[in-house]
């Protein structure tokens, strides 16, 4: 498949939030036969490492100047509309 897409995910604390969002990603994109590897941060964390990342996925407000896709939902802790974003993210990440 090439290589593996890198996912950042952001919360206000980055413990359990983030963990919730971040295995959903990941079933909810193996499932689909995409392989991505997260890693879970707090949000005043993303300017830092956004650069090393594909793509940004977020619970709470990040800067909107990072130079990646940026995604913010709670589609993952909720339930509703999850498909939706998975789409939105199989799109950001094929982009």
């Amino acid at each position: 498949m090439g290589i593996k897409k890198k996912i950042l995910v952001a919360c206000g604390t980055a413990i359990a939030t983030s963990t919730v969002v971040a295995i959903a990603i990941e079933e909810g994109l193996r499932a689909r036969g995409v392989e991505v590897t997260t890693r879970q941060c707090k949000a005043s964390e993303v300017p830092g490492l956004a650069a090393d990342y594909d793509l940004i996925v977020t619970t709470t407000p990040v800067p909107a100047n990072l130079g990646k896709p940026v995604i913010q939902t709670l589609a993952f802790l909720t339930g509703m509309g999850k498909e939706e974003v998975l789409n939105q993210i199989q799109q950001a990440l094929s982009a």
